[in-house]
């Protein structure tokens, strides 16, 4: 029973939310609105159980002294005060404390780290775009008239390379990105299958 009563569940689950989309009326539209507020309250547990696993990954490597220990510390200092600070009684999200770490702490962080970033784009382009075969070429040639269509100093050859480069984006890109939206839908179908017929079960904690 305590595989079959879960299983049960996502299975009903599962051909609700299908059927659901094809019953044009309005007593399943509030189930289905009504259901969807319970995914709030799903991510409310999830967020504590990655604060507590955060705590206790934190804690252990403070406490073993591992490599890089010091900024375990400063990881769980900064989200004490910023839970701190976002409570009511500190004056919420739009407290000071709250607002000034968050725009002068959490803002540099993260332009930080899309900056770092850029130097590896950088760097698996230059490695992705040597012409060693015919579609490598290709790919360079196209990367390259994308980002020349930026150079305003160009002229008329600026404007062709511009109409090119809208017919690179629209043409094939965009063919490219239907099909890979295609192949994710197609992914996410049998998965959702696999899970509601019990196929998958990884979610139980068994293979």
């Amino acid at each position: 029973m305590k595989k079959e009563i879960p299983l049960a569940i996502v299975f009903v689950a599962g051909v609700f939310m299908a059927v659901q989309f094809f019953v044009p009326h309005a007593g399943s539209e509030w189930i289905y609105e009504f259901v969807m507020e319970w995914t709030i309250i799903i991510g409310i547990f999830a967020l504590a159980l990655g604060i507590w696993s955060l705590l206790r990954v934190s804690t252990t490597k403070i406490k073993r002294k591992m490599e890089n220990w010091p900024y375990a510390v400063v990881l769980l200092a900064g989200l004490v005060s910023m839970i701190i600070f976002g409570m009511g009684f500190m004056g919420g999200v739009e407290s000071y404390m709250f607002r000034h770490f968050f725009n002068h702490v959490m803002i540099p962080l993260h332009a930080t780290m899309f900056s770092l970033l850029a130097f590896f784009i950088a760097s698996a382009a230059f490695r992705a775009f040597k012409a060693r075969s015919a579609l490598a070429t290709v790919l360079l040639i196209s990367a390259l008239v994308l980002m020349l269509r930026f150079n305003p100093y160009l002229g008329p050859v600026g404007d062709l390379d511009a109409d090119l480069a809208s017919w690179i984006l629209n043409v094939p890109n965009l063919a490219a990105k239907r099909a890979i939206i295609i192949g994710i839908g197609l992914g996410m179908v049998a998965t959702a299958l696999k899970v509601i017929l019990g196929i998958e079960r990884s979610y139980m904690g068994s293979d």
